[in-house]
Formats: C-alpha cells, structure tokens, sequence
C-alpha cells in the first residue's frame, strides 16, 4: 500500500505511511482525531486493513478522550505563551485588543468553529514570533557549549515533529515548541544536534545524548511525548 489518506466512516481520517524505520505497524492518534498507521515496506495491505480494523475499538477510545480533554475556550479563560497572556473576553462582535504582553480576545461566543480558529491563529502567530527570536541563538549556544556544527536553522509549523535534521545537516524546528518548558526545549534542540553527527536512533545515539543531559535522555523523550504538536 502506497502512502495515502482515506476516510473512514466509523474512525473519521486515516492516513497511511510506509516508514523505511519501522520494524512493525503502528497506529497513533493526532490531537484533531486523526489516524496515522504507519507501517515497514514488507507489510501487505490486507496485513494493513487487518491490523485497522483490530484496533477500531482502541482508536475510537483514544478519540473520546481527546474530546473530553480538549481545551474549552469561554468568558475569562486564560491561555499564556512564553511572552504573552491571551484573555477570553464576551463582547457582541469580535475584536482583538494588544497591550504589550496582554491580548484580549472578545467575541460574542467561544464554541464555534470560526472562534476556535481565530484564536488558535492568535496562538500560532505569538509562537512564531517567540520561536524566531528564541530558538536560533540557544541552538547556537548549545552547539558552540557541546561542540556541534550545523549548516542552517529553519522554522516550521509542523504536526508530524518536533524537529527534524536533514542529511546536509539543516535543522528544523517546530514553533511548537514554545508550549514547552525550557528543559524540554533544550532536549529537543540537542536530539537533533547530535543527529549532525548519528543519522539514526541507535543505542550510539542515545548514549551520547545521555551525555548531554545527565543521563536523562529516554526520560525527557518519555515527558516529550505528553506534549501536543497541535494548537489547543
């Protein structure tokens, strides 16, 4: 089965990835209830159909959850970035309102689609800007502190990762990452520096992680992954 997306009716979107690093299949759910499977070049697709349908019942589980959890916006919610603090105000039309590092948001109702995107464009826009002004030059200090080089820094809105370094050594970052603590930030941005030097995810690679950050490398990979790539 080639790479493709499809819908189902019971599970909503399904995308399909084959990955030349996976040794088995594997389903994961997205915050916005998306299915990604991905799975190694070997599997056939009735093998691929099969193991969806075994996990219908789990995927449907994990999608109820994130309904339950996700972030609900009204009157007085509080959202806050590195740099600023977004407040929910009720008003009869919608406005924005800026003071230094305090934005109000009003509108007349916070349950709408249109509303949610709004504000999750007010959120995407504040952490890119924090994530151009802070990501490069701590990736710089931790390359110049550790002795790593690399060839360019790149920022990016991705949900699929947190960053990514290509084979010439360009790093990208997800402006995502400004949701994360700073000890967080900087385990991401050193994962991929020692990508400059070990392409791959060996035991080579994480001992010399481990060496960067007191032996705790699987551990803050582990707090990592509690963390949505998504807005809200």
């Amino acid at each position: 089965m080639p790479n493709k997306v499809v819908h189902y009716k019971s599970i909503g979107q399904v995308t399909f990835f084959r990955n030349r690093r996976s040794k088995s299949m594997k389903i994961s759910v997205k915050p916005d209830k998306s299915v990604l499977v991905s799975f190694p070049f070997f599997v056939t697709e009735k093998e691929i159909l099969s193991f969806l349908v075994k996990h219908e019942a789990w995927i449907r589980r994990q999608q109820e959850k994130l309904t339950a959890r996700k972030q609900m916006l009204s009157p007085g919610t509080i959202l806050k970035t590195k740099t600023t603090t977004v407040e929910m105000c009720k008003a009869d039309t919608c406005r924005v309102e800026a003071d230094g590092t305090h934005i109000k948001f009003y509108a007349p109702e916070f349950t709408s689609g249109e509303v949610k995107s709004t504000v999750e464009e007010i959120i995407t826009n504040l952490y890119r800007l924090e994530a151009r002004k802070l990501l490069p030059p701590r990736l710089a200090a931790l390359a110049r502190m550790h002795g790593f080089s690399y060839s360019k820094v790149t920022i990016r809105n991705n949900k699929r990762n947190w960053g990514s370094c290509s084979s010439r050594n360009n790093i990208s970052l997800n402006l995502q990452m400004m949701k994360l603590p700073d000890e967080l930030i900087d385990y991401i941005l050193l994962h991929e520096l020692v990508h400059t030097q070990i392409k791959d995810h060996s035991e080579r690679f994480w001992k010399r992680l481990d060496q960067l950050t007191n032996n705790r490398a699987r551990e803050l990979a582990k707090e990592v992954k509690k963390y949505s790539t998504y807005i809200l």
